[in-house]
């Protein structure tokens, strides 16, 4: 079979040393997790930087600095920004990292951006603008109704139609399932733009039924530590590893 499409997350907002001994932190840290990620199959990363007391970080600053490590050591690794609020920043922050760091591809959850409606449009017209691929960060069938409203209204703009389905992040334990994920296909049957994430240990089972449905993968630290059985992955590559293996095992 063909391989669907990768991104790697190695860390996330939340999670730091103290959960996992590998869960990169540091920029020298990050770019060394990036370089055996791709080694081991993923196409693309997931990147949240940090401040210098491991706190979740928007510093536009930080984030160039980090990206141009990484272009050096894994130019061909696909890196993905984070504007996640985490219950930190507020939209304006948002928008000033977009606007400080213009990466290439940037995540954004509809969600914390309806927080401030009036900086909606100028959150998705300095994308469009500076050329900024838009991911949206989908939680739940709500938020699919809450960005086919903005895509109506024109604040979303043409071309920004990719989505991440978040599966598990708002379950008890965040624990996700295959199933999950049949709610959100079914509010956006027709979008060909998608991957997803899932938290807790059926992270790659819901993976894997979304390779078989057509979708792009998105897999590590941020989501699951462990295994299926509760066995705790080295580092995020054995996970990437473990998820190219699975799939080849399991051709759609």
């Amino acid at each position: 079979m063909t391989v669907p499409f990768i991104m790697v997350a190695p860390n996330g907002a939340r999670r730091d040393r103290s959960d996992h001994s590998s869960l990169p932190v540091t920029t020298e840290q990050i770019v060394e997790t990036a370089a055996a990620c791709f080694a081991a199959g993923a196409n693309a990363l997931h990147l949240h930087v940090r401040d210098g007391d491991g706190s979740h970080s928007l510093d536009a600053g930080h984030y160039n600095e980090t990206l141009a490590e990484l272009a050096g050591a894994v130019p061909a690794l696909r890196i993905q920004i984070t504007t996640e609020a985490a219950g930190v920043f507020d939209v304006a922050s948002q928008l000033a990292c977009l606007r400080g760091v213009k990466p290439e591809w940037a995540s954004i959850s509809v969600r914390e951006i309806a927080r401030d409606p009036a900086l909606a449009p100028k959150v998705y017209g300095v994308c469009a603008d500076q050329g900024t691929k838009v991911q949206h960060i989908l939680y739940d069938v709500d938020d699919v109704a809450l960005l086919k409203a903005w895509q109506t209204e024109g604040i979303v703009q043409e071309g920004q139609s990719s989505v991440l389905f978040v599966l598990g992040r708002y379950s008890e334990g965040q624990v996700s399932d295959p199933a999950d994920l049949r709610p959100f296909r079914d509010a956006m049957p027709d979008t060909n733009d998608w991957m997803i994430c899932a938290f807790g240990p059926q992270e790659h089972a819901c993976l894997l039924a979304a390779a078989h449905d057509g979708g792009s993968l998105r897999v590590g630290f941020e989501n699951s530590l462990t295994d299926s059985n509760g066995n705790t992955y080295l580092d995020n590559a054995a996970s990437v590893a473990a998820l190219r293996a699975t799939l080849e095992r399991h051709p759609s």
